[in-house]
Protein backbone atom coordinates (compact mmCIF):
# COMPACT_ATOMS: atom_id res chain seq x y z
CA UNK A 1 0.00 0.00 0.00
CA UNK A 2 1.09 3.70 -0.40
CA UNK A 3 2.31 5.58 2.55
CA UNK A 4 0.24 7.94 3.48
CA UNK A 5 1.50 11.39 3.45
CA UNK A 6 1.83 14.34 5.91
CA UNK A 7 2.34 17.85 5.50
CA UNK A 8 3.61 19.92 8.51
CA UNK A 9 2.88 23.51 8.76
CA UNK A 10 5.33 25.21 10.60
CA UNK A 11 9.01 24.25 11.52
CA UNK A 12 9.60 24.84 15.64
CA UNK A 13 9.90 22.35 17.94
CA UNK A 14 6.50 20.82 17.69
CA UNK A 15 6.39 20.86 14.20
CA UNK A 16 9.81 18.83 13.98
CA UNK A 17 8.98 16.25 16.66
CA UNK A 18 5.86 15.78 14.65
CA UNK A 19 7.68 15.12 11.82
CA UNK A 20 10.05 13.26 12.88
CA UNK A 21 7.59 10.88 15.07
CA UNK A 22 5.71 10.39 11.89
CA UNK A 23 8.03 9.96 9.56
CA UNK A 24 9.57 6.69 12.08
CA UNK A 25 5.52 5.64 11.19
CA UNK A 26 6.18 5.39 8.02
CA UNK A 27 4.50 8.25 6.67
CA UNK A 28 5.87 10.55 3.82
CA UNK A 29 6.26 13.92 5.42
CA UNK A 30 7.16 17.54 4.02
CA UNK A 31 7.43 20.22 6.49
CA UNK A 32 6.71 23.82 5.31
CA UNK A 33 8.07 26.52 6.72
CA UNK A 34 8.04 30.53 5.60
CA UNK A 35 10.81 31.75 7.21
CA UNK A 36 13.99 31.57 4.83
CA UNK A 37 16.35 29.93 7.46
CA UNK A 38 15.72 28.17 10.50
CA UNK A 39 16.17 30.81 13.11
CA UNK A 40 15.02 29.33 16.39
CA UNK A 41 12.16 31.25 17.84
CA UNK A 42 13.62 32.19 21.27
CA UNK A 43 17.06 31.95 23.47
CA UNK A 44 16.83 28.56 25.58
CA UNK A 45 14.33 25.58 26.01
CA UNK A 46 13.51 23.40 29.39
CA UNK A 47 12.76 19.83 28.14
CA UNK A 48 10.94 18.84 31.42
CA UNK A 49 10.51 14.51 32.48
CA UNK A 50 7.65 14.46 30.46
CA UNK A 51 9.32 15.90 27.41
CA UNK A 52 12.61 13.78 27.65
CA UNK A 53 10.40 10.42 27.71
CA UNK A 54 8.25 11.76 24.77
CA UNK A 55 11.39 12.02 23.13
CA UNK A 56 12.46 8.42 24.04
CA UNK A 57 9.78 7.05 22.29
CA UNK A 58 11.95 8.88 18.69
CA UNK A 59 15.36 7.52 20.47
CA UNK A 60 16.15 11.32 20.92
CA UNK A 61 15.69 11.55 24.81
CA UNK A 62 19.25 10.46 25.49
CA UNK A 63 20.57 12.83 23.47
CA UNK A 64 18.53 15.80 24.99
CA UNK A 65 19.83 14.52 28.83
CA UNK A 66 23.66 14.54 27.82
CA UNK A 67 22.94 18.50 27.95
CA UNK A 68 21.96 18.45 31.36
CA UNK A 69 24.39 21.62 32.82
CA UNK A 70 23.50 21.08 36.67
CA UNK A 71 22.11 18.94 39.44
CA UNK A 72 22.50 20.64 42.27
CA UNK A 73 20.30 23.35 44.29
CA UNK A 74 18.51 26.45 43.70
CA UNK A 75 15.11 28.27 44.37
CA UNK A 76 13.05 31.28 44.35
CA UNK A 77 14.76 35.09 45.75
CA UNK A 78 13.93 38.04 46.58
CA UNK A 79 15.11 41.21 44.11
CA UNK A 80 17.63 42.09 47.30
CA UNK A 81 19.00 38.11 46.92
CA UNK A 82 17.22 36.36 50.22
CA UNK A 83 16.57 33.05 49.63
CA UNK A 84 12.96 32.28 49.71
CA UNK A 85 12.72 28.76 49.19
CA UNK A 86 15.03 26.34 47.79
CA UNK A 87 14.57 22.67 45.77
CA UNK A 88 17.39 20.61 44.18
CA UNK A 89 17.66 18.44 41.15
CA UNK A 90 17.73 15.18 43.08
CA UNK A 91 14.51 16.28 44.58
CA UNK A 92 13.17 16.35 40.98
CA UNK A 93 14.48 13.52 39.87
CA UNK A 94 13.17 11.64 43.02
CA UNK A 95 9.74 12.78 41.93
CA UNK A 96 9.57 12.91 38.46
CA UNK A 97 12.18 10.17 37.33
CA UNK A 98 14.42 12.80 36.28
CA UNK A 99 16.25 16.57 36.33
CA UNK A 100 14.33 19.31 34.14
CA UNK A 101 16.87 19.75 30.98
CA UNK A 102 17.59 23.50 29.89
CA UNK A 103 19.24 23.74 26.45
CA UNK A 104 19.66 26.10 23.74
CA UNK A 105 16.48 25.92 21.50
CA UNK A 106 19.22 26.21 18.00
CA UNK A 107 20.67 22.54 19.36
CA UNK A 108 17.20 20.98 20.22
CA UNK A 109 16.02 22.17 16.52
CA UNK A 110 18.99 20.82 15.42
CA UNK A 111 18.89 17.37 17.00
CA UNK A 112 15.63 17.24 15.24
CA UNK A 113 16.40 17.93 12.38
CA UNK A 114 19.39 15.60 12.24
CA UNK A 115 16.50 13.29 12.53
CA UNK A 116 14.51 13.70 9.49
CA UNK A 117 16.01 12.72 5.94
CA UNK A 118 17.35 15.69 3.55
CA UNK A 119 14.83 17.45 1.77
CA UNK A 120 12.06 17.08 4.42
CA UNK A 121 11.71 20.39 5.48
CA UNK A 122 11.25 23.09 2.92
CA UNK A 123 11.73 27.00 3.56
CA UNK A 124 10.77 30.20 2.65
CA UNK A 125 7.70 29.00 2.15
CA UNK A 126 4.36 30.47 3.30
CA UNK A 127 0.83 28.49 3.32
CA UNK A 128 -2.25 30.87 2.24
CA UNK A 129 -4.86 28.05 2.52
CA UNK A 130 -5.42 24.79 4.56
CA UNK A 131 -8.89 22.79 3.04
CA UNK A 132 -9.44 20.28 5.71
CA UNK A 133 -10.95 17.48 3.89
CA UNK A 134 -12.64 14.98 5.97
CA UNK A 135 -12.21 11.92 7.84
CA UNK A 136 -12.58 8.71 5.48
CA UNK A 137 -13.15 11.19 2.71
CA UNK A 138 -11.46 14.03 0.74
CA UNK A 139 -7.55 14.73 1.47
CA UNK A 140 -6.70 17.92 3.15
CA UNK A 141 -5.29 20.23 0.60
CA UNK A 142 -2.57 22.92 1.60
CA UNK A 143 -1.79 25.83 -1.10
CA UNK A 144 1.59 27.75 -1.04
CA UNK A 145 3.16 30.06 -3.53
CA UNK A 146 4.60 26.39 -4.57
CA UNK A 147 1.30 25.07 -5.56
CA UNK A 148 -1.33 22.79 -3.72
CA UNK A 149 -0.81 19.83 -2.36
CA UNK A 150 -3.11 16.67 -1.20
CA UNK A 151 -2.52 14.76 2.19
CA UNK A 152 -4.14 12.40 4.87
CA UNK A 153 -2.49 14.71 7.23
CA UNK A 154 -2.34 17.83 7.99
CA UNK A 155 -0.48 18.83 11.05
CA UNK A 156 -0.68 22.79 11.86
CA UNK A 157 2.16 23.83 14.10
CA UNK A 158 2.09 27.38 12.87
CA UNK A 159 2.45 29.04 16.63
CA UNK A 160 0.48 31.44 19.01
CA UNK A 161 -1.33 33.05 15.95
CA UNK A 162 -2.12 30.12 13.49
CA UNK A 163 -3.83 30.95 10.64
CA UNK A 164 -5.03 27.71 10.26
CA UNK A 165 -6.63 27.95 13.96
CA UNK A 166 -8.48 31.03 13.00
CA UNK A 167 -9.16 29.47 9.35
CA UNK A 168 -10.51 26.33 11.22
CA UNK A 169 -12.57 27.36 14.03
CA UNK A 170 -13.42 31.05 12.92
CA UNK A 171 -15.87 31.72 15.85
CA UNK A 172 -13.52 30.93 18.63
CA UNK A 173 -12.14 34.08 20.19
CA UNK A 174 -8.41 33.04 20.15
CA UNK A 175 -5.10 33.92 22.33
CA UNK A 176 -5.26 37.09 24.50
CA UNK A 177 -2.51 38.95 25.79
CA UNK A 178 -1.54 37.38 29.54
CA UNK A 179 -0.39 40.99 30.53
CA UNK A 180 2.98 39.73 30.53
CA UNK A 181 6.14 40.71 28.47
CA UNK A 182 8.98 38.27 28.31
CA UNK A 183 12.66 38.86 27.34
CA UNK A 184 15.36 36.03 26.64
CA UNK A 185 18.80 36.02 26.05
CA UNK A 186 22.00 33.35 26.10
CA UNK A 187 25.01 34.99 27.69
CA UNK A 188 28.62 33.11 27.19
CA UNK A 189 29.53 33.45 30.65
CA UNK A 190 31.06 31.05 33.25
CA UNK A 191 27.88 28.86 35.02
CA UNK A 192 30.08 28.82 38.21
CA UNK A 193 29.88 30.85 41.33
CA UNK A 194 26.21 30.87 41.96
CA UNK A 195 22.53 28.75 41.63
CA UNK A 196 20.04 29.07 39.36
CA UNK A 197 16.99 30.83 40.55
CA UNK A 198 13.80 32.30 39.93
CA UNK A 199 14.02 36.02 41.62
CA UNK A 200 10.38 37.58 42.23
CA UNK A 201 10.11 41.00 42.26
CA UNK A 202 6.78 43.66 41.91
CA UNK A 203 5.41 42.45 38.69
CA UNK A 204 8.48 41.28 37.69
CA UNK A 205 10.90 38.26 37.47
CA UNK A 206 14.10 37.02 36.63
CA UNK A 207 15.42 33.76 36.05
CA UNK A 208 18.93 32.98 35.57
CA UNK A 209 19.87 28.70 34.65
CA UNK A 210 23.15 27.55 33.12
CA UNK A 211 23.56 25.80 30.14
CA UNK A 212 26.32 23.05 28.77
CA UNK A 213 29.28 25.23 27.66
CA UNK A 214 30.09 27.88 29.67
CA UNK A 215 26.95 29.61 28.94
CA UNK A 216 23.99 30.55 30.69
CA UNK A 217 20.45 30.93 29.76
CA UNK A 218 18.69 34.15 31.35
CA UNK A 219 14.77 35.25 31.49
CA UNK A 220 12.43 38.25 32.62
CA UNK A 221 9.06 39.10 32.60
CA UNK A 222 7.25 42.49 33.72
CA UNK A 223 3.76 43.66 33.88
CA UNK A 224 3.57 46.25 30.93
CA UNK A 225 0.95 47.64 27.95
CA UNK A 226 1.23 45.00 25.17
CA UNK A 227 2.99 46.15 21.87
CA UNK A 228 5.80 48.00 23.93
CA UNK A 229 9.42 48.57 22.63
CA UNK A 230 12.49 49.87 24.53
CA UNK A 231 13.29 53.70 23.86
CA UNK A 232 16.82 52.47 22.96
CA UNK A 233 17.12 48.92 23.07
CA UNK A 234 15.62 45.82 25.35
CA UNK A 235 19.43 45.19 26.99
CA UNK A 236 19.03 49.10 28.19
CA UNK A 237 15.57 48.03 29.09
CA UNK A 238 16.66 45.06 31.40
CA UNK A 239 19.26 46.60 32.90
CA UNK A 240 16.37 49.95 33.80
CA UNK A 241 14.26 47.04 35.25
CA UNK A 242 16.86 44.54 36.74
CA UNK A 243 20.52 46.20 36.89
CA UNK A 244 20.45 46.71 40.73
CA UNK A 245 18.77 43.52 41.54
CA UNK A 246 21.26 40.74 43.41
CA UNK A 247 24.41 39.28 41.70
CA UNK A 248 24.85 38.09 38.83
CA UNK A 249 21.83 39.63 37.31
CA UNK A 250 24.28 42.86 37.10
CA UNK A 251 27.00 41.03 35.21
CA UNK A 252 25.02 38.84 33.43
CA UNK A 253 23.80 41.82 31.90
CA UNK A 254 27.03 43.06 31.09
CA UNK A 255 28.04 39.51 29.67
CA UNK A 256 25.14 39.91 26.52
CA UNK A 257 25.11 41.85 23.35
CA UNK A 258 21.96 44.45 22.98
CA UNK A 259 21.34 42.47 19.53
CA UNK A 260 20.83 38.98 21.51
CA UNK A 261 18.20 39.86 23.92
CA UNK A 262 14.48 39.02 22.64
CA UNK A 263 11.54 40.46 23.32
CA UNK A 264 8.32 39.00 23.08
CA UNK A 265 4.41 39.71 24.81
CA UNK A 266 3.34 36.60 26.31
CA UNK A 267 -0.04 35.43 25.17
CA UNK A 268 -2.02 32.48 26.14
CA UNK A 269 -6.16 31.23 25.50
CA UNK A 270 -8.23 31.26 28.50
CA UNK A 271 -10.86 29.86 26.53
CA UNK A 272 -9.63 26.23 25.25
CA UNK A 273 -10.88 25.02 21.54
CA UNK A 274 -13.69 22.97 21.38
CA UNK A 275 -11.25 20.60 19.38
CA UNK A 276 -7.85 20.22 18.65
CA UNK A 277 -8.78 18.82 15.12
CA UNK A 278 -11.26 19.23 12.58
CA UNK A 279 -11.49 16.77 8.93
CA UNK A 280 -8.13 15.76 8.64
CA UNK A 281 -5.85 18.66 10.31
CA UNK A 282 -4.54 18.21 13.79
CA UNK A 283 -3.29 21.71 15.60
CA UNK A 284 -0.38 21.35 17.30
CA UNK A 285 1.65 23.19 20.50
CA UNK A 286 0.71 26.77 20.03
CA UNK A 287 -1.33 26.63 17.80
CA UNK A 288 -3.84 24.61 19.58
CA UNK A 289 -3.21 25.65 23.42
CA UNK A 290 -0.55 28.78 23.83
CA UNK A 291 0.14 29.20 27.31
CA UNK A 292 1.95 30.84 29.54
CA UNK A 293 6.01 30.03 30.50
CA UNK A 294 5.89 30.39 33.95
CA UNK A 295 6.16 26.19 34.30
CA UNK A 296 8.25 25.79 30.96
CA UNK A 297 5.73 23.33 29.40
CA UNK A 298 5.05 25.10 26.29
CA UNK A 299 7.83 23.32 24.35
CA UNK A 300 7.12 19.83 26.24
CA UNK A 301 3.53 19.70 25.54
CA UNK A 302 3.72 20.33 21.41
CA UNK A 303 6.97 17.58 22.11
CA UNK A 304 3.95 15.46 23.84
CA UNK A 305 1.26 16.37 21.44
CA UNK A 306 3.27 14.99 18.44
CA UNK A 307 3.97 11.74 19.96
CA UNK A 308 0.73 11.24 20.73
CA UNK A 309 -0.65 12.76 16.84
CA UNK A 310 1.31 9.94 15.49
CA UNK A 311 0.46 7.05 17.60
CA UNK A 312 -2.63 7.83 17.21
CA UNK A 313 -3.08 9.32 13.27
CA UNK A 314 -4.55 6.91 10.94
CA UNK A 315 -4.39 7.44 7.03
CA UNK A 316 -8.45 7.72 6.99
CA UNK A 317 -7.76 10.74 8.87
CA UNK A 318 -9.34 9.83 12.18
CA UNK A 319 -8.45 12.48 15.05
CA UNK A 320 -11.08 12.33 17.19
CA UNK A 321 -8.58 9.92 19.60
CA UNK A 322 -6.19 13.01 19.48
CA UNK A 323 -8.64 15.67 20.78
CA UNK A 324 -9.76 13.34 23.39
CA UNK A 325 -6.10 12.58 24.46
CA UNK A 326 -4.82 16.09 24.92
CA UNK A 327 -7.04 18.57 25.19
CA UNK A 328 -8.16 17.65 29.09
CA UNK A 329 -4.63 17.77 29.59
CA UNK A 330 -3.34 20.72 28.09
CA UNK A 331 -5.95 22.66 29.37
CA UNK A 332 -5.13 21.64 32.57
CA UNK A 333 -1.48 22.62 32.06
CA UNK A 334 -2.22 26.27 30.80
CA UNK A 335 -4.68 26.84 33.25
CA UNK A 336 -1.92 25.89 36.02
CA UNK A 337 0.42 28.07 34.54
CA UNK A 338 -1.79 31.02 34.36
CA UNK A 339 -2.59 31.15 37.97
CA UNK A 340 1.16 30.97 38.51
CA UNK A 341 2.01 34.04 35.85
CA UNK A 342 -1.05 35.89 38.35
CA UNK A 343 1.41 35.03 41.17
CA UNK A 344 4.26 36.75 39.46
CA UNK A 345 1.74 39.94 38.06
CA UNK A 346 1.34 41.04 42.31
CA UNK A 347 2.86 44.32 42.35
CA UNK A 348 1.21 45.89 45.45
CA UNK A 349 4.14 45.78 48.74
CA UNK A 350 1.72 43.87 51.42
CA UNK A 351 0.43 41.19 48.40
CA UNK A 352 4.27 40.75 47.89
CA UNK A 353 5.54 40.35 50.66
CA UNK A 354 2.55 37.83 51.46
CA UNK A 355 3.77 35.99 48.74
CA UNK A 356 7.17 35.85 50.44
CA UNK A 357 5.86 34.20 53.61
CA UNK A 358 3.88 32.06 52.07
CA UNK A 359 6.48 30.76 49.59
CA UNK A 360 8.31 30.26 52.73
CA UNK A 361 6.57 28.52 54.69
CA UNK A 362 6.49 26.02 51.83
CA UNK A 363 10.28 25.66 51.52
CA UNK A 364 9.72 24.42 55.18
CA UNK A 365 8.28 21.54 54.12
CA UNK A 366 11.10 20.64 52.33
CA UNK A 367 12.30 20.83 48.44
CA UNK A 368 10.26 18.44 47.14
CA UNK A 369 7.19 21.62 48.21
CA UNK A 370 8.67 23.78 45.37
CA UNK A 371 7.81 21.00 42.92
CA UNK A 372 4.27 20.63 43.46
CA UNK A 373 3.10 22.67 40.82
CA UNK A 374 4.34 19.97 38.41
CA UNK A 375 2.73 17.02 39.88
CA UNK A 376 0.55 15.50 37.56
CA UNK A 377 2.64 17.08 34.48
CA UNK A 378 6.40 16.84 34.83
CA UNK A 379 5.59 12.32 35.38
CA UNK A 380 3.94 12.00 32.58
CA UNK A 381 4.42 9.06 30.41
CA UNK A 382 3.31 8.07 26.69
CA UNK A 383 1.33 5.03 27.28
CA UNK A 384 3.32 1.15 27.13
CA UNK A 385 1.35 1.32 23.21
CA UNK A 386 4.00 3.93 22.20
CA UNK A 387 6.69 1.55 21.20
CA UNK A 388 10.08 3.63 20.75
CA UNK A 389 10.79 3.67 16.85
CA UNK A 390 14.70 4.36 15.20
Amino acid sequence: MPQPRAVVVGAGVGGLTAAVALWRRRWRVTVLERARVLEPVGAGIAVAPNAQRALDVLGLGDAVRARAAFSGSGGLRTPRGRWISRTTGEAAAARFGGPVVLTRRAELVDLLLGALPEGTVRTGTTVTHVEPGAAGGAPARVTSERGTVEAELVVAADGVHSPTRAALFPDHPGPDYAGLTAWRFVADAPATGYEPHETWGRGTLWGTTPLAGSRVYCYATAVVPPGGRAPDDELAELRRRFGDWHAPVPQLLDAVAADAVLRDDVHDMPTPLPAFHRGRVALLGDAAHPMTPNLGQGGCQAVEDAVVLAHLATAEGELAAYTERRLPRTTLVARRSRRVAALTAWRSRPAVAARALMFAATGLLGPAAALRALDGIADWRPPGAYQRTG
